[in-house]
């Protein structure tokens, strides 16, 4: 059986010096041989490991399940010796076979990487102390790292006993010591090792053990040392989330905090500990020296205080992972690890300072050496330090957060009694400390993300390229430095594989929750990157205006048209952060479920006892959980099927794990659940294959586990490379895509074709660099455009400068042509000015002329307006052929983006401008002109076929948008669904509150707009990698997705993540249906159903399977309820269904049809005037029932031109009707719009090159419209 995942304890190990150094110190010391008492080595004395308790041990028992939290097959043998002593120290006695001078073994089970060779170093890093007098108890913590980069912690209790010998050995339990004034003292170290970062709840365990152990040093030390390891090791860990786990373990109460969400781990240590030893500067100081991985060594006198930095610094870094040596601890034996040649993070005691810097630093020349006790930073190679400096806007708006922070208990709580029961104080100082974890968390992560926020938009994820160099030219030149080093490491490729792989982190949630809506639109387009007017505006005003640049909130807004062009700075003061801005949801209340009272933990029937008695208590807590409180139930399931599996009851564990689909499949236990799949006998599998719900779960995990293994575990990343040989057009693609400077396949086509005019089909690599450095300069020289005051005032806010020309004459004066997204103008010399020559959608006619000049003519360019008579000219000379060029494909473009309602058609045609500029720049011949001509793409498209929009669809279309935006090609639109806006809900509650558009795209890919401004708000939601066939707004809290793989989605609307599923469909599931409520509290039910006939009745608050029953029909393709009957659309048929399944009414194919291959498409029930509309796939046609009598259609609506209906809806009193047809002699995607009284055709709306795949009304107000994949696109329709 594959590893199971421990509790509390791994080990428990004792350490202290042998017992025959401590007999001759003690004699030498009784003597007056020694003056000065000496350091002892340590060395281990115990080991205590689970399983403590099998059940073999237990005589009435036979052979089963080993019941621990453990990984019984990861030990090796610790033989532990003992030999028979005269004299016994610390009041141990001698264990052997029969009391004599023989050695007797015991074999222990140790954990296989525990190293217990360096374990008493590191438990007496200051070497073991023999004292004339007690000493207090001090304890320190630990941190193991394994060759695979995993972290085991420990805490460690240093306490002093009095060395007793006793003459007579036959008296096991006398007391007889030495006087009092000669009295010694030696040190033990008992140290509690767990795979988790439980620092203060195991010591404050090791508190309790200290309190049994001291009151008499009797002879049972062992064993209650070996009680205390078995207790431990009965304590399971809280799953990720609300719930944590307390236990009492007397005098205290001990708590294990859960971890916020499964990315990271569980916080159990003060963090505000680094703010009180370090300015937020110096910290800032310390995380840069480790985001460029230098040699970092902490130093104090205090042990605790170096682990508890160095752990607290890991988790600042969060998400980024530190990748080299992190030892916090070295002993005065372990300094030589200073030498090592890679970065590290370690921490030594302060007194070695002058050593380490002066002979480490001799051998390494770069070490960041940390005072800790002083809150200096400082450098082995100068007396400053020489980091580069963190981004100014992160560093500033971090330094603001953190002089905002409260970290004094006593003021926050001076104004409050005090607590007569330790407990009620302790658990009040968790709750603030909790507070206040979670706050420095938030400011941390926050100061991550301003520094990498843009780290996104250099990434291609299809060939998981990272342009660096791109990436690197859009910093501030200040901030270059900083990233020219954090770009070479460790810590940021693996930073980066994480967002290749579109991780949903916490990273991600706050990258996305506070980008601002002019960032969101910016980034709906696929123009190459200038600097806009805004930007332009701010880069010549005070440095305090751009230091907001690089902050989200602080990007232009791009609808804004007016108003001023700086943008307003990011709002720094700390009373209005909101600190949970980055957080999955709002924060849940934290539950916490108590462990019974522990039993004798070395009796097997009694653990067997207590692990029933813990099952109990988790039943009745799930019972008792609110209704829709899905997450603390997912929780307490999770937890109940860990103490399950550990018992033996595998198959119970199975089904706790099953319900983590319907209330927290981000917790789900896949390599546990897949090791207990594995583990089942022959008796439990016939079990299970009676279960339907766990046969389906164990066939699930199977194919998921080969799914995974079958899949590329790391990919790996790649920095952009210029291409070193010839290009055929895939390799050619490719490279383009990886540069960055445009994904769309079809314009990379075209690019392809230019650069191969009038030669084999295949680009130079000479061609490629020449290609690519023309572009990038001519992007770097758009930077550096200064516009006088005049033009800035002219021009909107997000305007960019595109194309400059070089100083010419023109009918106004000499300067020189500027190209924006919007227009051309002159920018005239000599006194700077600005003069507008013509938006393009104002452009009449485009031609190239020429000019007398002496006895010469030149070449020129004449552009005739709307709005002006005379005709504007400009001597371009050699450029005019290129200006011709591209003036007339943006002319074309801004018109097709006006007549078709595209913007993007607009971006498109710029695009195709920029690559025509920069073929020419780099072809440098007489063919580049003819060349740039294969660019000329809506030019071309507006001589050859001149697309006239009708009439009524250019009155009727509002708006298009494009869901593809940012991939390779146009992706089909499966799915739309509108769901409403909740007015007066505040962010932290419900989301923004704003009506959201949802989208499926192919391949189980969800995008989002925010419906208030059709801004996309979530890229990309992945539900499955499978068709999605239907959607439905359940409530305000979740969205309900059918997918083909058979499994309903549920995405909850607050975190904007799919975290539950519904899996109780065995095949596609083709429609979702919300249930009609009786009664005002009655519950909510919804309706799903599947290809082969199966419908099942869902409690949506409950997510539990009401009934279920199956209608035989041919692919049962939608679900509709109707005055308490359910309508079921098949393709052979259409059928009214009873509630309790019977079949009451079917309705067949019309007569004129059964004896054609079409098929039944939708149906749509006009409840107000009880009728029922049907379409068929392949006919052009309405059919029109009556819901009494469904025998024949009283109605037949042609619809002309039509090829076949995919979706009907009712909005008002009209039939929408999408599909196919025939327009300007192609086939299109058509919508129809019907009156639903009269019957007839009211308008045939054409704005699709593809079929009409899905239709939704956004209030009565809009129809929303979406094609297949050769358009891909989705049209925003007025309703009248």
């Amino acid at each position: 059986m594959a590893d199971i995942p421990s509790g509390l304890l791994e080990a428990c190990v004792v350490v202290g010096a042998a017992n025959d150094k401590l007999r001759e110190v003690h004699q030498s010391h009784q003597q007056g041989k020694i003056k000065e008492l000496p350091l002892l080595g340590a060395e281990v004395l115990q080991v205590h490991a689970p399983p403590f308790v099998t059940k073999e041990s237990a005589s009435s028992e036979t052979h089963g399940h080993a019941p621990a939290f453990s990984r019984v097959q990861r030990r090796r043998s610790f033989i532990k010796k003992k030999k028979e002593r005269a004299g016994i120290a610390n009041g141990e006695t001698a264990k052997g076979s029969d009391g004599g001078g023989g050695t007797t073994t015991e074999d222990i089970s140790v954990p296989k990487d525990l190293d217990l060779i360096a374990l008493p170093q590191l438990c007496f890093p200051g070497g073991l102390q023999i004292a004339s007098e007690q000493r207090e108890d001090s304890y320190h913590y630990l941190v193991f790292t394994d060759v695979f980069g995993n972290r085991t912690h420990a805490v460690v209790v240093q306490y002093y006993r009095p060395i007793q010998f006793f003459q007579d050995v036959g008296h096991q339990n006398g007391h007889l010591s030495s006087s009092k004034s000669s009295r010694l003292y030696t040190a033990y170290g008992i140290c509690v090792i767990s795979k988790y970062p439980y620092y203060n709840a195991l010591r404050d365990c090791l508190s309790c053990l200290l309190t049994q152990l001291k009151p008499s040093w009797t002879g049972d030390f062992e064993e209650r040392v070996k009680e205390f390891s078995a207790k431990l090791a009965l304590v399971p860990i809280p799953p990720p989330g609300q719930l944590h786990v307390v236990f009492n373990l007397r005098p205290l109460q001990i708590g294990l905090p859960s971890r916020e969400d499964k990315d990271r781990p569980a916080v159990d240590l003060d963090l505000h500990l680094p703010f009180l030893c370090f300015r937020p500067r110096q910290l800032l100081q310390i995380i840069t020296s480790l985001l460029i991985e230098q040699r970092v060594v902490l130093l104090s006198c205090d042990w605790a205080r170096l682990t508890l930095l160095a752990e607290s610094l890991m988790l600042f870094i969060h998400p980024l992972v530190w990748q080299h040596p992190f030892v916090p601890i070295l002993s005065r034996q372990m300094l030589d690890f200073l030498m090592a040649p890679t970065a590290y993070l370690m921490g030594c005691h302060l007194h070695h300072y002058e050593e380490v810097a002066a002979e480490v630093a001799a051998e390494t020349d770069d070490l960041i050496l940390v005072n800790i006790d002083d809150g200096t930073v400082s450098s082995s190679w100068s007396d400053g330090i020489d980091l580069p400096d963190v981004p100014l806007a992160a560093a500033e708006c971090f330094i603001t957060r953190v002089e905002g922070l409260q970290v004094h208990y006593d003021l926050e709580v001076c104004h409050l009694g005090d607590s007569t029961e330790v407990n009620a104080r302790r658990a009040q100082r968790k709750q603030w400390q909790s507070k206040l974890n979670t706050h420095i968390q938030n400011i941390t992560l926050e100061l991550i993300v301003n520094i990498f926020r843009e780290v996104h938009d250099h990434l291609n994820y299809e060939h998981r390229v990272f342009n660096s160099e791109e990436f690197l030219r859009s910093r501030e030149p200040a901030d270059q430095p900083f990233y020219k080093k954090v770009l070479e490491t460790h810590i940021f490729h693996s930073f980066l594989r994480d967002r290749l792989t579109r991780k949903m982190d916490a990273f991600t949630r706050m990258e996305l929750s506070t980008r601002t809506e002019a960032y969101r639109l910016r980034s709906m387009t696929e123009s190459p990157r200038r600097p806009t007017m805004q930007e332009l505006a701010r880069k010549y005003t005070s440095p305090e205006s751009r230091l907001s640049k690089r902050l989200g909130a602080s990007l232009p807004n791009l609808g804004e048209s007016g108003g001023s062009l700086v943008g307003p700075l990011r709002q720094t003061s700390f009373k209005n952060i909101q600190v949970d801005s980055g957080m999955k949801s709002p924060q849940r209340p934290v539950r916490f479920f108590k462990l019974p009272e522990f039993p004798p933990p070395l009796a097997y029937h009694y653990v067997q006892n207590y692990y029933q008695e813990m099952i109990t208590l988790l039943g009745k807590a799930i019972s008792g959980v609110a209704s829709g409180d899905s997450s603390l139930l997912a929780r307490y399931h999770y937890l109940r099927g860990f103490v399950n599996t550990v018992a033996g009851k595998r198959l119970d564990a199975l089904e706790d794990f099953q319900n983590l689909y319907k209330t927290d499949t981000d917790i789900f236990p896949g390599e546990l659940v897949n090791a207990l799949v594995d583990s089942l006998q022959e008796g439990e599998q016939a079990l299970a294959d009676r279960r339907p719900e766990i046969k389906h779960l164990i066939s699930r995990v199977k194919r998921d586990h080969e799914r995974e293994r079958a899949r590329h575990v790391d990919e790996g990343v790649k920095r952009f490379q210029l291409p070193k040989k010839h290009m055929q057009l895939e390799d050619f693609v490719r490279h383009v895509q990886e540069s960055g400077i445009v994904k769309d396949q079809g314009t990379i086509h075209r690019l392809f074709e230019a650069l191969t005019v009038g030669q084999q089909k295949q680009v130079d690599p000479e061609i490629f660099r020449v290609f690519y450095t023309f572009w990038k300069e001519t992007e770097a020289e758009a930077q550096e455009v200064a516009l006088p005051a005049s033009a800035l005032e002219h021009l909107e806010a997000n305007e960019c400068v595109f194309k400059l020309s070089s100083s010419v004459k023109t009918s106004h004066g000499v300067g020189k042509i500027a190209m924006t997204q919007r227009r051309l103008f002159l920018l005239t010399e000599g006194r700077p000015g600005y003069m507008e020559v013509t938006k393009f959608r104002d452009i009449e006619e485009v031609k190239i002329s020429s000019a007398p000049f002496l006895l010469l003519r030149i070449p020129s360019l004449k552009i005739k307006t709307t709005l002006r008579k005379e005709t504007f000219e400009v001597n371009l000379k050699s450029e005019v052929d290129l200006w011709h060029l591209m003036v007339k494909e943006m002319w074309a473009g801004r018109k097709m983006a006006d007549d078709h309602k595209d913007p993007q058609y607009m971006q498109q045609a710029l695009t195709n401008a920029l690559l025509m500029d920069a073929v020419v720049g780099c072809l440098q011949s007489q063919k580049a002109i003819f060349a740039a001509t294969k660019l000329a793409h809506f030019d071309r498209m507006k001589l050859e076929v001149p697309l006239m929009v009708p009439k009524s669809t250019s009155e009727t279309l509002k708006h298009k948008i494009n869901p593809s935006l940012g991939l390779t090609s146009p992706q089909a639109v499966d799915v739309l669904l509108y769901t409403p806006g909740q007015l007066g809900v505040s962010s932290d509650s419900e989301g923004d509150g704003n009506p959201k558009l949802w989208c499926a795209l192919s391949d189980g890919k969800v995008v989002v707009f925010d419906a208030a401004s059709w801004s996309m708000q979530q890229n990309q939601i992945q539900v499955g990698t499978s068709r999605v066939n239907c959607m439905l707004g359940v409530d305000r809290q979740q969205v309900w997705i059918g997918s083909q793989d058979s499994v309903i989605y549920i995405i909850s609307t607050r975190s904007m993540s799919c975290n539950k599923q519904l899996t109780d469909h065995r095949s596609e599931v083709t429609g979702l249906s919300l249930g009609e409520r009786s009664e005002k509290y009655s519950p909510k039910v919804a309706y799903s159903c599947s290809a082969e006939g199966a419908v099942i009745v869902w409690d949506v608050s409950t997510l539990q399977v009401r009934k279920q029953f199956r209608v035989s029909c041919d692919r049962l393709q939608s679900v509709q309820l109707c005055n308490g009957t359910l309508w079921c659309c098949a393709r052979d048929c259409i059928m009214e269904v009873l509630k309790n399944g019977m079949l009451h009414r079917k309705i067949s194919l019309p007569e004129q049809l059964c004896g054609s291959p079409t098929a039944f498409s939708s149906l749509l029930l006009y409840h107000e005037r009880e009728q029922l509309w049907t379409a068929c796939i392949d006919v052009g046609e309405l059919c029109v029932w009556h819901l009494r009598e469904p025998t024949k259609p009283f109605q037949r609506i042609q619809l002309p031109d039509c090829e076949g209906v995919t979706c009907l809806i009712k909005v008002k009193n009209q039939i929408w009707v999408g599909g196919r047809g025939w327009s300007s002699g192609k086939s299109r995607g058509k919508i129809y719009v019907v009156d639903a009284q009269r019957h007839t055709v009211e308008k045939e709306l054409v704005a699709h090159t593809d079929c009409v795949q899905a239709l939704c009304s956004a209030e009565d107000r809009y129809v929303l419209s979406g094609a297949a994949r050769e358009d891909g696109k989705i049209a925003i329709w007025k309703v009248e």
